[in-house]
């Protein structure tokens, strides 16, 4: 599928038609508000006011009160943090009765701290069930004496307690001023009408996306994952730092048995919840890893300063760990399709050796693994898949997943998974994590290339393994979006190309201001839920497939598309027909119909849209151009046409044409 870049002509007639979404099912026009931000909570403290703002507990030391400054950025006052002790101490603002849950806010707000610092903006939340609140890094800069501005995007669930917003520091616990503090709604964009990329591929593989609890809390990004995916991964809440129980870990080895870690699901039980509501399948990340595995995991009565323990030791626990989790999971979320599970992560260094033995942490770049430092090499991985081969609930696939997986790594990867299923079958397939990047230092030149990653599906097919691609991504400089869809069309061609080995496709989060990569907009959504050229640009010139459901017709009840509609009104000079299938005669006319494939999808908005773009590459017959004009018949053919036929997709019309 070459993509065909969207100049600024076609930008404008998807705005338009996008715009024209708000309209009501009578198809009776309305004009667009001006995009206006939604203020819930600001001050600039010129009042003298920081009473919203309070310490963090007793033990903060702050001093906070409303000081005159004369490089304020605007007005003359500020708020002055003072006389901090540790670097959480700060000013905290309690969302009680101020913000709602599942909305999702921006925040924006200007902090100086007096020297070179980095200062953050976090939230401390408690789920619901847990005893010990959790603290979530918001967005981060530096101040060397100056204002940095911070601004990011937010939301907490309806069963979280105890949330709060705040601002520290990573480093020194020095004074702070702060000005111009502003929470306001999130935009939303979210386009409904839009074809869901589950039902483009559905003939070819899941599509799914990763998140965490407060990424999908909005309801808005509810809608959004509801629309487009059918398979979800916990970003971080399946990891076992979230999974183990410290607490009833520990009292278990009191009693004498520390080889029996104890495991909780109430971190996840929000996405996995969401998953069992709405019939979505999952994908759990991951079993046996080296980073997000608490320390104490590996020592002596779980006691992070204690010995390390034995090979026979940790062998015992995980098989344990890998037997509670599965155990948990089956009796929680019977009904919830776990249909793949990530055993062991990232175990092979870029060159494809073990990694070192050792804790991650910043000295060693966080490369270096505990398992590698209790078993001395890569020997933890084989059993790992046996034992999760032996409790895995019934249909679920097992997997190695790694990046830079298109590398030399790969050939380690092949050779790592011909070990493992030596002797038996314990692996099922290989996770490509495909973390791409579309620019490389503000250069055309992406990595890895097409063809590269290409090569990569090349060897994993001939493994006989099925494959997934785990948590796609693909970072691009300066907003260069067109370069993206490219790019992502591109990768997409050689996923297709191998669709047969493929079983899944995953994007590593939802919108692009709540990845890991946020600075750089990797994502196929925007922050503001809209699609990106990079969404258009990967289901351009597939056929959406039929999926079969019973849909009301004027005459009888029959099975077709769900991207079709119930009846289409056709002229005066025309049969009136049915999507179910109805044979055309020559000269007959199917309104909505634009590419004249005798049926009206979503892929005849997109041939008017291409259409209007180019009229020359991408013209339609002369049939083709009657068929099209379906919103107020004898305007031509314009954008709102193909918005009428999305928002019959949609169902927010029953019929064509829509006239105003």
């Amino acid at each position: 599928m070459k993509y065909k870049p969207f100049n600024a002509l076609t930008a404008a007639a998807l705005t338009a038609a996008m715009a024209l979404s708000a309209l009501p099912a009578s198809g009776t026009a309305t004009a667009d508000a001006a995009d206006t931000e939604d203020v819930v909570f600001a001050t600039d403290f010129e009042d003298g006011d920081a009473s919203k703002f309070s310490k963090r507990g007793d033990n903060d030391t702050s001093v906070i009160e409303v000081i005159e400054d004369s490089k304020a950025p605007s007005g003359s006052k500020v708020m002055s943090v003072s006389g901090r002790d540790q670097s959480w101490n700060g000013p905290s603002l309690s969302v009680e009765g101020l913000l709602e849950p599942n909305v999702k806010y921006t925040l924006s707000v200007k902090v100086k701290a007096a020297w070179y610092n980095t200062v953050c903006v976090s939230m401390q939340h408690t789920p619901n069930g847990a005893d010990e609140p959790q603290y979530t890094n918001l967005v981060k800069g530096v101040s060397q004496g100056d204002y940095v501005t911070l601004e990011t995007s937010f939301s907490f669930g309806d069963k979280e307690k105890d949330v709060s917003i705040y601002i520290e520091t990573n480093g020194e616990a020095n004074d702070l001023c702060v000005d111009d503090f502003k929470i306001a709604l999130a935009p939303n964009k979210l386009d409904k009408t839009l074809v869901g990329l589950k039902d483009v591929y559905a003939d070819m593989f899941k599509f799914g996306t990763a998140t965490t609890v407060g990424e999908i809390s909005p309801s808005t990004t509810q809608e959004l994952v509801k629309h487009h995916f059918n398979s979800l991964t916990a970003g971080n809440e399946l990891k076992p730092d979230s999974v183990l129980d410290k607490a009833a870990c520990l009292a278990m080895a009191a009693d004498g048995d520390d080889t029996d870690p104890q495991v909780t699901l109430a971190n996840a039980a929000p996405i996995l919840d969401f998953a069992r509501d709405n019939n979505i399948s999952v994908r759990g990340h991951v079993l046996v890893w080296h980073q997000q595995t608490p320390l104490w995991f590996f020592k002596e009565n779980y006691d992070e300063k204690g010995d390390w323990v034995s090979k026979e030791k940790m062998l015992k626990r995980m098989d344990n760990y890998i037997k509670n989790v599965f155990a948990a999971v089956k009796e929680e979320y019977p009904d919830v399709d776990f249909y793949a599970w990530d055993v062991v992560n990232e175990a092979l260094t870029d060159g494809g050796s073990p990694r070192e033995g050792g804790f991650p942490s910043q000295e060693n770049q966080y490369g270096a693994s505990p398992w590698v430092k209790v078993f001395g090499d890569n020997s933890f991985i084989k059993p790992a898949f046996e034992y999760a081969k032996k409790y895995a609930p019934e249909g679920t696939k097992l997997y190695y997943n790694d990046y830079n997986e298109y590398m030399d790594k790969k050939d380690a990867i092949v050779k790592l998974a011909q070990e493992i299923n030596s002797d038996g079958h314990y692996i099922d397939g290989i996770g490509m994590q495909s973390h791409l990047n579309v620019t490389n230092n503000g250069g055309n030149d992406p990595f890895p290339t097409a063809g590269m990653y290409k090569a990569a599906l090349e060897k994993f097919s001939k493994t006989g393994l099925d494959i997934q691609i785990t948590e796609l991504d693909a970072t691009v400089d300066d907003e260069r979006y067109e370069l993206q869809a490219q790019y992502y069309s591109d990768i997409f061609d050689a996923i297709v190309a191998y669709k047969d080995y493929v079983s899944a496709v995953v994007v590593w989060g939802t919108t692009d201001d709540q990845s890991w990569r946020t600075e750089k907009n990797p994502l196929l959504f925007n922050k503001d839920y809209e699609a990106k050229p990079a969404y258009f640009s990967i289901i351009d010139g597939i056929e959406v497939p039929e999926i079969t459901t019973t849909t009301k017709k004027t005459t009888t009840s029959t099975t077709t598309k769900t991207t079709t509609t119930s009846t289409t009104t056709a002229t005066s000079t025309a049969k009136v027909t049915t999507s179910a299938g109805t044979t055309l005669g020559t000269g007959d006319i199917l309104l909505g119909d634009a590419n004249t494939d005798k049926k009206v999808t979503v892929a005849d908005a997109v041939a008017i849209l291409q259409s209007i773009a180019n009229k020359d590459k991408y013209g339609l017959s002369e049939t083709g151009k009657a068929n099209a004009d379906c919103y107020n018949t004898g305007d031509g053919v314009t954008a709102k046409d193909a918005w009428a036929i999305q928002a019959l997709d949609a169902g927010k019309v029953t019929s064509l044409p829509v006239m105003e």
